[in-house]
């Protein structure tokens, strides 16, 4: 531990051997070394010292064996477990050992008294503890009006310092008034001042007593005007200020008091905090500036001040959200299948193209994937599909309902200038999945509206660009975001309200409503399964038939999906809950003969034979936005000027049809067989029923043309057969839309004819096997064949 380019050996007077561990004693110009870490002994000052090291240890007890003073020196890195010699300031302290303690614990307690400074010569080997060979320093005691004037001024700060401050040591005052030596005086401050170590070391080596005077008065000088705040806050909080604005005062006292100290770089623990998750973070380059920026205005901010909890709360969401892009999971594909097959009965050909949407994902990871649309009725098991594509593809599923939205800021956020901004729903999504590659499903996306704070189907438009959205910028967050690895699906329950633009950007995929074997095999393999476990009934506890199922789907619901079919179901099963609650009963039967007892009377029964049995009345087909529906056309005539009346609030589309289906009945009435005087006499009533629904559309003109010329040649129609298809003026039948509905629609209501545009041949494929199986389908090309296929 010597320094070998400043060592002077003292051997000739040691007496002992050459790297020995014990020591005779040192030369009376020497003295063993106590290196100290944070702390500096001045002269006249009394300093309690932990002493832990061997060496330290060993130099105070040498220094107590020989009766000798030991000397301080100021190690210049405190982290230094053990100091050589160069790391040691040269000048420091002879001490007096007033007081050695050892603890129980081993631990040791030196109380020294500083004597006068030294300066280290030379440094001594041999001995098992630092040892140098030192020059005292005489302090200066030179009396000069200039060195006078800076005594007094420093006795007065000192004073002054002393009744500011809260708590006093016993006899300083009186000490401070009674010193005479500039030096001492000097000392006396410097020792009581909240000075650095390496402050308090430079003062100690200033030997010229003017230099070291002006040095410590300027330190005193700092302190006081900390001190004279101080109290200047307290007298005010003290006379008039309320409880909060005492504590903004206290912290606006702690700032001043960590600056005028210098201790205002240091961050406290919370900035401290953000700073390291802003590293972890892993945020793009503009985004951790950005970051770094509000952190930095953070700092300088009171807590007190309002902005700071906006500026804390932006921090947070750019921390929170996920920049890191996560490890592309592989795509199995048979899996996929098999958890489609698992969690949707049929859809076959959604099912196919979900797994194609898969496969592109799988092979070309890194490309730009179509944003499906699913577009259906209510129930048909959309959202669920979005769900079932999340767990094929391993990846978190949010889902964001955009139904009812109509403010853009919903989409892209609030400004923060406004208070309680958030950012809008898409981020929130992101953050609540905690990854940037998560399925997020865009639920009832043709429901959004517009109102006065914008489009926020335009805000959309950015969204859902696989062009656009790598660079999506949230008002909010302020800056760009990647959503190019989100899987986008989007559902909506018609195409007709969503903008074309947006329409634009996504793949539509259709689904339709389900047939009664459809839902007789997603009920026994779902609902069923689903509603006991919702109503607490074990599996052998309940039995439901397929009769009782099948009679649910055909008497008590009427719709596209399934979900009124599984209301319905819990209804039956919360009956059998109730009796096996009471007891009376430990498992409950329920066919379709007990049905009636349970859910009541039918709601729904097949009206065609009965609608049917008059002339006038014919059956149409009509899609709807939950699915396919039959609809009647009645027609009556009375004495009246050849006036046409239409009612059963009809869209201006079907008004006129029913205009071109009369004029077509007029031009052809020879050859169909009506006396043409026949409507200059008459007013025709044609009336859809229930008129509380608006309806619309071309595909009632062949059921109009049929239901008239029923009515004037007084012939009834088929009561098995149904009808649809656009009616021109030259009598040609024209395609029309909605085919798939329109034949499920038939086959649920219990027809066995329906009568379709013959180019409506091109849609047969999509109609299910099981509406096939039931319908015999007649093509029509002409107003001729609807007449020979639909009358009686």
């Amino acid at each position: 531990m010597t320094n070998h380019r400043e060592r002077r050996v003292y051997a000739p007077d040691l007496g002992t051997a050459p790297g020995g561990g014990d020591s005779a004693g040192l030369p009376a110009d020497a003295l063993a070394i106590l290196p100290v870490r944070e702390a500096v002994l001045f002269p006249g000052a009394v300093m309690p010292l932990s002493v832990g090291r061997a060496t330290s240890v060993a130099a105070v007890q040498q220094a107590m064996r020989d009766g000798q003073q030991i000397g301080l020196l100021l190690q210049r890195d405190p982290q230094l477990a053990e100091p050589g010699t160069a790391e040691l300031h040269r000048t420091g302290t002879v001490a007096n050992i007033l007081r050695w303690i050892t603890a129980p614990d081993g631990t040791h307690q030196l109380i020294c008294q500083g004597v006068q400074r030294f300066r280290v010569l030379d440094w001594i080997g041999g001995h098992p503890f630092l040892a140098a060979g030192i020059a005292r320093i005489e302090e200066p005691e030179t009396r000069t009006p200039e060195i006078e004037a800076r005594v007094m001024h420093l006795r007065g700060q000192a004073l002054e310092a002393l009744q500011l401050l809260p708590q006093v040591p016993e006899g300083l005052v009186q000490t401070v008034q009674a010193l005479e030596s500039g030096s001492a005086l000097a000392d006396l401050v410097a020792a009581y001042l909240d000075l650095g170590a390496a402050e308090k070391q430079e003062i100690l080596e200033t030997l010229e007593l003017t230099p070291r005077l002006d040095r410590v008065s300027a330190a005193l000088a700092q302190r006081l005007e900390v001190l004279r705040l101080n109290a200047e806050i307290g007298r005010q909080t003290r006379a008039s200020l309320d409880q909060r604005q005492r504590e903004m005062l206290l912290r606006e006292q702690m700032a001043a008091i960590q600056k005028q100290l210098g201790e205002d770089d240091g961050k406290s623990v919370e900035l401290k905090e953000l700073t390291e998750a802003i590293e972890k973070a892993a945020m793009p380059a503009e985004v951790e500036q950005a970051a770094r920026k509000e952190l930095r205005r953070l700092e300088r901010m009171p807590e007190a001040s309002p902005e700071h909890g906006m500026i804390r709360s932006y921090l947070d969401w750019l921390i929170d959200l996920p920049w890191r892009l996560p490890e592309e999971k592989p795509i199995d594909i048979a899996e996929a299948r098999r958890i489609l097959d698992e969690d949707h009965f049929g859809l076959d050909k959604i099912k196919r193209r979900i797994v194609e949407y898969l496969a592109v994902r799988k092979l070309a990871p890194q490309g730009k994937a179509p944003i499906l649309c699913f577009v259906g009725p209510p129930g048909v098991g959309k959202t669920s599909l979005g769900q079932s594509i999340a767990r094929a593809m391993g990846r978190m599923f949010v889902r964001v309902s955009l139904g009812g939205v109509h403010d853009e800021a919903e989409i892209r956020g609030h400004r923060r200038t406004y208070i309680g901004a958030l950012p809008g729903n898409i981020i929130q999504a992101i953050r609540k999945a905690g990854t940037r590659d998560c399925v997020m499903m865009l639920d009832e996306i043709d429901k959004m509206g517009r109102g006065i704070q914008g489009d926020p189907s335009a805000a959309m438009l950015e969204v859902l660009d696989p062009e656009q959205n790598d660079s999506f910028r949230d008002n909010y967050l302020g800056v760009p975001f990647d959503l190019s690895r989100v899987v986008f699906i989007a559902t909506a329950n018609m195409l007709d309200t969503i903008p074309g633009p947006l329409r634009d950007r996504m793949e539509i995929i259709e689904l339709t409503g389900y047939t009664e074997a459809e839902k007789l095999q997603i009920a026994k393999r779902y609902l069923v399964r689903r509603q006991r476990e919702a109503n607490g009934l074990q599996a052998g506890q309940v039995e439901i038939t397929d009769d009782a199922l099948g009679s649910i789907i055909r008497d008590y619901t009427r719709e596209a999906g399934v979900r009124a079919l599984e209301r319905e179901i819990g209804r039956a099963l919360r009956h059998a809950a109730v009796r096996i609650a009471e007891g009376t009963v430990t498992a409950v039967h329920i066919g379709a003969e007990t049905l009636g007892a349970i859910l009541g009377p039918p709601r729904f029964e097949s009206e065609v034979a009965m609608r049917t049995s008059v002339p006038g009345v014919a059956t149409g087909l009509a899609w709807t936005p939950v699915g396919g529906d039959i609809l009647f056309i009645e027609a009556t005539r009375a004495p009246g000027t050849g006036r046409l009346i239409l009612t059963g609030q009809l869209g201006e589309v079907m008004r006129e049809s029913a205009q071109a289906a009369l004029s077509l009945v007029k031009n052809r009435a020879a050859a169909i067989g009506i006396d043409p005087a026949l409507f200059e006499k008459s007013d025709i009533h044609i009336h859809v029923p229930a008129g509380a629904t608006p309806k619309d559309g071309p595909s009632a003109g062949v059921a109009m043309f049929i239901a008239l010329v029923s009515l004037l040649t007084n012939r009834n129609l088929r009561n098995d057969t149904a009808m649809t298809g656009e009616i021109s003026l030259r009598g040609l039948v024209l395609p029309v839309g909605g085919i798939r509905e329109k034949a499920v629609a038939a086959a649920r209501a219990g027809l066995t004819r329906v009568l379709m545009p013959a180019r409506n041949r091109r849609d047969y494929e999509e109609i299910p096997e099981d509406a096939r199986s039931r319908l015999e389908f007649v093509w029509l090309e002409r107003a001729e064949d609807a007449i020979e296929n639909a009358l009686a």
